[in-house]
This record gives C-alpha cells, sequence and structure tokens, in this order.
C-alpha cells in the first residue's frame, strides 16, 4: 500500500488539548490511515517541517445559506483553516419554502445579516421547497465540508404565511406542522434548529423578524422533533428585550429559553454571548443562568467570539456616519470615485457638518439604529474607533483612537471621521467594535472564553458583507491570543486548537472530524504559526448582480486539507472542490 498524501515531520495537535508532538500524519481515501514515522510512499507529499499540524477547524455560526447554492468557494472562512461551516444561525434562512415567499426571505436575510438583496435574488437558484430538497440542492461540490440547521423563520411564513410576520401566536395545529417539518429535516441530516429573538434583527422593510415573537409553547412545540434522536442541536440569538425598557424581561425571556431546550430532550443548546453597551453587565447574567440550567441537567452551551465584534466603517461599505446627511444622499448614488472628489470641496464638508441624520439612505433604505447610537454619542464611540493598520490590530487603546486625532488636530470626531473616510481615495475604513469592547479591553472576551460552558462561534460567515468581517476569528485566536498576547491574559496554543476542533465537533455531533486519529476524516491544516498573519479587510464586487463584500485573507497557511485533498496552498485557492454536505447522524 502506498498512500495518497503524506504530511511529514510536522509538530501535531491533535485537537485533543495534550502536549504537541513530532510526527508524520498519512492519508489514504479520504481518511487518516497513520500518525507516527510513516516509511511509505505517497502520491503527494507536504513538507511540515517548522510548521504545527492541526485538524481542521469547524465554524459553528454562519450564514452561507443562500451563498452556497451558487457559489463553490466558501470565502472568506476557506482562507482561516475553517473545513466545516454549519450554516443556518439566528433562525434566518432559504427553507422550506413557497415560490410566492421568495422575496419575503431574501428580504429578512438582507435586513437581518446585511446581504445585498439584488445578490440573492439574482444568485439563489430555489430549485428547492422541502428543507430536504434544498439539503439536495446545494450537495454539490465545494471548497469545504458544510452542514445545516433548519431555521425558524422561513418554516414560520411556510407554515403560516402572512399570519407569521403580524405578531399573530401560532395555533396548536401550526406548531404541529412546525415539528413535523422540522423531524424530517433532522431525519434527512440537518444538524440543528436555530431561532432568532433579537430586537436588532430586522427586516429590510424595517419588520420584525418571524420568529422574534414566538411563545415558549411554539419553540417547546418545536424542539419536541428532537425526541428520540441522537443528533442534532438547538442554537438561539436574544437580546432579552431590554431596549423595550421591561425589566422583567430578562427573566422572562430566560425562561422561554429554557423551555426551548428542554423541549428537546437532552440535546445541546448554544447561545449567542456578548458584552453589549447598552446592556455591559448582562452577560454575567447570563453566565449565572446558565450555571444553574447546567446543574438542573440542560446541556446549555455559550458562543463566544475571541475579539470585539464590530462594524467596518467606509464610503465603499453598507454603513458609514454620513449616509443619512441630505447633502450626501444627493451623491450616493454616484461612483466611489466622484463622492470622493465632491466630498473634498470644503464647501461641501462644510455644509454637511451642519446637517442632521435622516431615517432613510439615499437609496430609500432604513437607516439602521446603530446610526442614531454612533451620532448620538459620538465623542464616547470615536473613543473606540481605530484605523485598523496592515496588520490588523484590534485590541488598541483610547490614545490611538479617532477621538485622541481628532483632539491633536483641534476638531470634532465627526469632521476626523469625514477626513480619514477619504484617504486612499475613499478606500480607507474605520473598525468600531459595538459588542466585547465596551471597556476598551479584553477582559470580559479574556473570562467569557475561559468559562466551561463557552464554545467557539459567532464569526457570522457570509453574513453582514458590507459592514463585518469576523470569519478570520479562527487565525485571529491562534496569532493574538495563542501567540503575541503572551502572559496571564494568553492561551495556550493547544488550548486554542482545541477550541477550534474537538470541542466544536463534540458539540455538533461530528463524530468523524475535529481530531487527529487514525480512521478519522482527513481535514488537516497546516501552518507557519511563526509567520501567521491577518491581512487588512477588502471590499471586492464579486457577488451576483454586481454586489459587494469584505473579504480577509490570512499567511501562513501552508496547506488546508478536505478529505485528504488540499483546497488551500501557501494561502491560496488550488481549485480543488472536495467539500460536500455533512448529513447529521448518517455515515460518513
Amino acid at each position: 500500500m502506498s498512500y495518497d498524501l503524506l504530511i511529514k515531520d510536522g509538530l501535531v495537535y491533535d485537537g485533543g488539548g495534550g502536549q504537541p508532538f513530532k510526527a508524520d500524519v498519512a492519508v489514504k481515501n479520504g481518511i487518516i490511515a497513520e500518525i507516527g514515522t510513516c516509511e511509505l510512499d505517497a502520491a503527494e507529499v507536504i513538507d511540515a517541517s517548522g510548521a504545527i499540524v492541526t485538524p481542521g477547524f469547524i465554524d459553528l455560526h454562519t450564514h452561507y445559506d443562500g451563498q452556497v447554492s451558487w457559489d463553490e468557494k466558501f470565502e472568506p472562512s476557506v482562507y482561516h483553516g475553517v473545513t466545516t461551516v454549519v450554516m443556518g444561525s439566528c433562525g434566518v434562512g432559504f427553507a422550506p419554502v413557497k415560490p410566492q415567499d421568495h422575496d419575503k426571505l431574501v428580504r429578512l436575510m438582507e435586513g437581518v445579516e446585511d446581504i445585498p438583496g439584488t445578490a440573492l435574488s439574482e444568485g439563489i437558484t430555489w430549485n428547492w421547497e422541502s428543507f430536504e430538497d434544498y439539503m439536495s440542492a446545494i450537495d454539490f461540490p465545494h471548497t469545504i465540508d458544510f452542514a445545516a440547521q433548519v431555521v425558524h423563520d422561513p418554516l414560520r411564513v411556510y407554515v403560516m404565511g402572512d399570519r407569521a410576520v403580524f405578531d399573530e401566536p401560532a395555533t396548536a395545529d401550526d406548531i404541529e406542522k412546525m415539528r413535523d417539518l422540522t423531524r424530517k429535516a433532522l431525519e434527512a441530516g440537518a444538524v440543528g434548529f436555530s431561532t432568532g429573538r433579537s430586537d436588532v434583527h430586522r427586516s429590510a422593510d424595517g419588520e420584525w423578524t418571524p420568529s422574534s415573537e414566538a411563545t415558549a409553547e411554539e419553540l417547546s412545540g418545536i424542539a419536541a422533533a428532537f425526541k428520540g434522536l441522537d443528533h442534532g442541536v438547538l442554537q438561539a440569538v436574544n437580546d432579552f428585550d431590554l431596549e423595550r425598557g421591561d425589566p422583567a424581561a430578562f427573566d422572562r425571556e430566560w425562561g422561554l429559553l429554557e423551555d426551548f431546550a428542554a423541549g428537546a430532550d437532552g440535546r445541546p443548546f448554544s447561545l449567542s454571548l456578548m458584552q453589549r453597551d447598552f446592556a455591559p453587565k448582562q452577560w454575567r447574567q447570563i453566565l449565572a443562568k446558565s450555571e444553574d440550567a447546567k446543574k438542573r441537567g440542560l446541556d446549555v452551551n455559550l458562543q463566544v467570539a475571541p475579539r470585539g465584534i464590530g462594524v467596518i466603517l467606509g464610503l465603499q461599505c453598507t454603513f458609514h456616519p454620513f449616509i443619512g446627511f441630505p447633502s450626501y444622499k444627493k451623491i450616493s448614488h454616484l461612483p466611489l470615485s466622484e463622492r470622493v472628489e465632491i466630498m473634498r470641496d470644503p464647501a461641501f464638508k462644510a455644509q454637511l457638518l451642519t446637517e442632521n441624520t435622516e431615517k432613510l439612505a439615499g437609496d430609500g433604505t432604513p437607516i439602521p439604529p446603530i446610526a442614531d447610537m454612533l451620532l448620538a454619542q459620538i465623542d464616547f464611540i470615536s473613543c473606540k474607533m481605530f484605523r485598523l493598520g496592515e496588520n490588523p490590530d484590534y485590541e488598541q487603546s483610547v490614545d490611538n483612537s479617532v477621538y485622541k486625532a481628532a483632539e491633536a488636530d483641534g476638531v470634532k470626531p465627526l469632521d476626523k471621521i469625514y477626513d480619514i473616510l477619504l484617504e486612499n481615495d475613499g478606500k480607507e475604513f474605520l473598525y468600531f467594535p459595538i459588542y466585547n469592547y465596551t471597556d476598551l479591553n479584553y477582559d470580559a472576551v479574556f473570562e467569557m472564553m475561559k468559562h466551561p460552558q463557552a464554545i467557539m462561534g459567532l464569526s457570522d460567515g457570509g453574513a453582514h458583507v458590507g459592514t463585518i468581517c469576523d470569519a478570520s476569528f479562527p487565525s485571529y485566536l491562534l496569532l493574538h491570543w495563542a501567540r503575541d498576547r503572551g502572559g496571564k491574559g494568553s492561551i495556550p496554543l493547544e488550548t486554542a486548537v482545541k477550541k477550534l476542533t474537538s470541542e466544536l465537533a463534540d458539540f455538533a455531533g461530528f463524530t468523524d472530524r475535529g481530531r487527529l486519529k487514525v480512521g478519522m476524516k482527513a481535514n488537516i491544516n497546516v501552518i507557519d504559526h511563526v509567520r501567521l498573519r491577518l491581512m487588512p479587510p477588502r471590499m471586492v464586487q464579486d457577488l451576483p448582480a454586481g454586489g459587494q463584500r469584505l473579504l480577509q485573507n490570512a499567511e501562513g497557511y501552508r496547506a488546508t486539507i478536505v478529505g485528504g485533498v488540499p483546497v488551500i496552498r501557501n494561502d491560496q485557492l488550488t481549485g480543488a472542490l472536495p467539500g460536500r454536505l455533512v448529513r447529521a447522524g448518517q455515515a460518513a
């Protein structure tokens, strides 16, 4: 016998959290065949000397649900060692769906996850109705593997029609139908079920999402679809109605989530955990409630991010502070170069800075709530608004902020923001962390990540394409927390690898990946950890209908391998497409 692929002389981090060891890793027929001193010949050899060898990373929280139907690359996740993504987070997606509801689901995804509606409308193939049809339609070769969750919003619209979006409780018959459809999808290989209960999440028309006001009876009724199954997870996002000023909202919403988790017959449940500016202590309440629920037998897990979750502001981006100003709205339809030329006119700038923002952007779309918050608190917010630089730095002090730069120039922060966004011919970006950087440090992030119920998540790969670029989270965890940060506020590399691999595989029920062991699927990374670096985010115009999105690459990935086939060599795509749909609960 000879091997198909041999990874030679690497330092192996097997995903279990133990100390690394020097070894070769041999692959045959897409499976890890041997680990140790491998003597047989191989059709292809990868030199891993000076590099680390890890299992392929798993990203538990993405939104490639539409993109997967037309785009096989899974950019930007594929550039960051990710070999398996889970789609269908936060309750939004595109199946099941009736033909007359295509646009309704596009408007939901456009509003909630900032993916251009024109790109979705033109790109999505729509060759499905049921969730089972959807899984079959997307099961064609891609760069990496992917799994899909049943999503609450489309399910509710499919069963309830227009009643789903008019704050009308589901009837017992509605709930039974949603439960039956969820069960069929789970039996066909769906990896779980997700729902969304965030007041920030709105459709592109400003409407509530269908699932946002679902009752406890509805959620627990749908969760009953998991009974008797030995696979499947639940996921939710919830901001606990704090923006409504109801002091009883937290306990009410938490009780509803517990009913949801309890209804699924012991299946694992995960909830997004972030430090929010408008509720800076809420994350500790969630930790306390989660610990108590765990003691009572509920498998509650918390998805956390390894850095601030923030928006990228720029004239090319979906959002910047000036999109609602009357003077800017008059030129917003022009190409970037023409806008920049006009905005460089001192008279134009002087006029714009006397104005107030309006509720609609130049294209008539509602301006997101963040705009009012940003402009109302611009002095405070500009204290944590930064240039990322050529080697993006996400953990900066107030001394590097826009506020301090404005102070040094003797101008107001909004004036300084205006000037910065015109730099680099209008292609300059500013980074503003909304979550996880309330105190201008990573203390909360570090505490969250160390919590025993924490799992890595929240990258939102494929979503917020004009404002956020967080699919680089895996690379960031390795280079910042496990290499550069140092001291007591760092994470051992073997722990970081475990957090990106076996912990997530165990949570999601992926028994064939997440560890480097003989007999496991050969999803593997070879990483030059010493030279690993993030590249700055960049805007590209490659979506259908001319849509644009932010991408971010990395340097240091000597190889990323899916099923024994390299899809990345020296940080570049190889063109190989070995990735396929992972059907949970079914044989690999």
